[in-house]
């Protein structure tokens, strides 16, 4: 069995969670914030990297961050660049870890319109996943949208584009992660959930054999409602995103959701401070991945 393969199938039968470690530049500062560095203490957007990075080395290499409750990690492509122990990234999670490593590729949001976000262009696209998988040994990617309402010419844009740039993903040997996002605060989030179900199930049908997504969904208003999405012989799996939802909730909205498992950024960083002693900082990450572990069985 290829790495590929074994990476697949992983992702298709283990039991854990993926790590979301992909802030990026808009979300980078608000993401040090949480985790006790102040904007005053970097100079510029290296520094900030710099200090950006530290944090996900410190969350990689922590004791409990492992294949027995993490199946994967999704980095930002600066991080996907960078080292751990002098090893790239992704390939020190695959190696060191046993988790798969996942690059996030879409350039940020478009302005809205008809009630959501398309993703922005994304020039060289090929270029970076051919290097993704060649030089990195990236597994697959993702690509998040946002939907504001239940607009149906929007929610048809929204997975459009993402299925066109997913068959660019698969077309370079990867699998791609669909995120459009349904925001946790709109007034028509069951609605749109409804419309959005609708849309990828058309989608998934128009794929040949062989040709694999995952989905990063919201979770959703009514229980259940993304099981059929997750059985969909196209469907390696559905991840859930917490959109912002503290840990406690989203891990208590997902563990009613029987086919999602949780793909969580702020919820798996809460409580994480730079000026903890390494065994408190530990002990709360490991608190944390045990509570997304738990409510993604």
């Amino acid at each position: 069995m290829s790495v590929f393969e074994e990476q697949k199938a992983r992702m298709a039968t283990g039991k854990g969670f993926i790590a979301a470690l992909d802030q990026s530049g808009g979300s980078t500062p608000k993401a040090l914030k949480l985790y006790g560095v102040e904007e005053d203490e970097y100079d510029g957007e290296a520094e900030m990297y710099g200090e950006i990075h530290k944090m996900r080395t410190r969350i990689i290499t922590a004791p409990d961050f492992t294949s027995d409750k993490v199946l994967g990690a999704i980095l930002f492509e600066r991080t996907m660049r960078a080292e751990i122990e002098g090893i790239p990234t992704g390939q020190y999670l695959w190696e060191k870890r046993g988790v798969v490593p996942i690059l996030k590729i879409d350039k940020g949001l478009a302005d809205k319109e008809n009630d959501v976000q398309v993703m922005k262009p994304m020039p060289g696209l090929e270029e970076l996943l051919k290097e993704a998988k060649e030089t990195f040994g990236i597994f697959g990617t993702k690509e998040r949208s946002v939907i504001h309402a239940a607009n149906e010419a929007g929610i048809k844009a929204v997975v459009a584009q993402q299925f066109e740039v997913g068959r660019t993903v698969i077309a370079a040997g990867l699998v791609p992660i669909i995120e459009p996002e349904v925001d946790i605060n709109s007034t028509t989030k069951a609605e749109a959930e409804e419309m959005l179900k609708a849309e990828i199930a058309a989608q998934l049908d128009t794929l040949p054999e062989g040709d694999d997504v995952m989905l990063k969904l919201t979770i959703p208003t009514v229980d259940g409602l993304y099981d059929s999405l997750a059985d969909h012989p196209r469907v390696v799996r559905v991840v859930a995103l917490s959109g912002g939802y503290s840990t406690d909730v989203a891990c208590e909205k997902l563990a009613k959701q029987p086919k999602m498992i949780a793909s969580f950024s702020r919820a798996l960083a809460e409580g994480l401070l730079k000026k903890q002693a390494d065994s408190d900082f530990d002990a709360a990450l490991g608190a944390n991945i045990t509570k997304i572990y738990e409510a993604s069985l």
